[in-house]
């Protein structure tokens, strides 16, 4: 069995980014795994541009942002292997993977990146009444039949969701020729940037309806139309406000779940809130020597934040191998309170974390003109003040290694409480 120092899983952004990041630290023997054709993962359908503005200062199209990091990948020398699907991973990192050239096989990892980004929700998660007709997709896969297949999937088209993907799916529908009936949106709010409801949806006068779901979508053989209504608090549809429209295509952009089956198999730890891994500021899960990035920690609004995220996984595994910045024994827990959803990471170690530690965070609901707060021990370290937080678009606190000088009484940071909230 041949063994690695670090083996990804994941060729995507993450990956890329995190393989990048090991190598310059220093490590050679570095493996990525990719179950597709080629590297990229999602980039390579993204053909619209606005990646690239924080990593690179400049405005980039999807394929055009990951073949920088594919060329670091190819001038570095790291190893990778293209049509390769993990199909487990044991608790002591022995990673069982195949493919058509090598069939099945094992290798060891010293150190194990998880970077396999996500997943859309289907229609069979939403319960929709109605037959099952040709014309319902996911918006991703919508994307790639457009922008990498040459194929429409209709001319008249309801998306059912306002995340990014079918906000910006409304956008390349339109440009090819379809009419976009409306947006629906089951909160009352955008789970979309703000840039994109004024770029794609804004800008061509497509309608966003908050607070509206589908309840039955008509047609036997094909998409005849589907029937909106209108929701109440607890989400269920109000009777009288039922419309109909008529389409032939039916895009569903109702969230993304990390793809972690993986990760639940060899024993780690899951978040009940974003179902990706529990890690501490190092991006390390419950399991020795196994650290998680990307869309497959948690799901991210803008590209440029997974390099960011996996190029810290990358360096930390590099640091792991070496047995460099070993752990103290001391864990403080970060506590999401008051409107804020989650934490990434969820706890930290004062001794391994970095001068600046980033915290990064999804609010439950949208806010306007309120604080994002971090008290430790009950005073408070930090208050910023914001006009407006959506659940659309994350946020972040810095931590100062400074902040925790004094060590905690306790070895498992119970003589530490730290809190970030939102006070209005």
């Amino acid at each position: 069995m041949k063994t690695y120092d670090i083996v990804i899983i994941g060729g995507g952004p993450a990956g890329l980014a995190a393989a990048v990041s090991a190598r310059k630290q220093g490590e050679e023997s570095i493996v990525i795994l990719e179950r597709d054709k080629e590297l990229g993962g999602i980039l390579n359908q993204c053909i619209h541009n606005g990646f690239g503005l924080h990593t690179f200062q400049e405005e980039l199209t999807g394929p055009e942002y990951a073949a920088r990091f594919m060329k670091q990948v190819e001038e570095l020398g790291i190893e990778y292997r293209l049509n390769t699907m993990v199909v487990e991973i044991s608790s002591d990192k022995v990673v069982t993977a195949m493919s058509r050239r090598d069939g099945m096989y094992q290798i060891r990892a010293k150190a194990l990146i998880l970077a396999m980004g996500c997943r859309e929700r289907a229609r069979g998660a939403l319960n929709i009444p109605g037959y099952r007709p040709a014309g319902i997709y996911s918006a991703g896969t919508a994307q790639r039949l457009v922008n990498k297949e040459g194929f429409m999937p209709g001319r008249k088209v309801v998306i059912l969701g306002s995340g990014d993907i079918g906000l910006i799916m409304a956008r390349r529908m339109t440009l090819e020729g379809a009419e976009v009936k409306v947006v629906a949106e089951l909160m009352p709010y955008s789970g979309g940037l703000k840039r994109n409801i004024v770029q794609c949806l804004d800008d061509y006068d497509i309608p966003l309806k908050l607070s509206h779901t589908v309840i039955d979508i008509k047609g036997k053989e094909r998409v005849e139309g589907i029937v909106l209504a209108e929701v109440d608090e607890t989400n269920r549809p109000i009777p009288g406000t039922e419309e109909f429209y008529e389409c032939d295509t039916l895009l569903l952009s109702v969230g993304l779940i990390p793809e972690n089956e993986l990760s639940a198999q060899m024993g780690i730890a899951l978040s009940n809130v974003t179902s990706g891994p529990v890690v501490d500021e190092s991006l390390e899960t419950n399991l020795d020597g196994v650290f998680a990035c990307g869309n497959v920690l948690h799901v991210h609004d803008l590209v440029d934040f997974v390099s960011e995220e996996a190029a810290t996984a990358g360096k930390n595994a590099a640091c792991y191998v070496k047995n460099e910045r070993m752990k103290s024994g001391i864990s403080i827990p970060i506590k999401a309170e008051n409107g804020v959803r989650y934490t990434v990471p969820s706890r930290i170690d004062p001794e391994r974390m970095e001068e600046k530690q980033i915290v990064r965070f999804r609010v439950g609901k949208v806010y306007k003109n309120c604080r994002i707060c971090a008290f430790l021990d009950g005073e408070q370290i930090i208050s910023r003040k914001r006009p407006v937080v959506a659940p659309g678009e994350m946020e972040q606190v810095i931590l100062k290694k400074e902040w925790f000088e004094q060590p905690p009484e306790c070895t498992d940071g119970s003589g530490h409480e730290l809190i970030i909230r939102i006070e209005e």
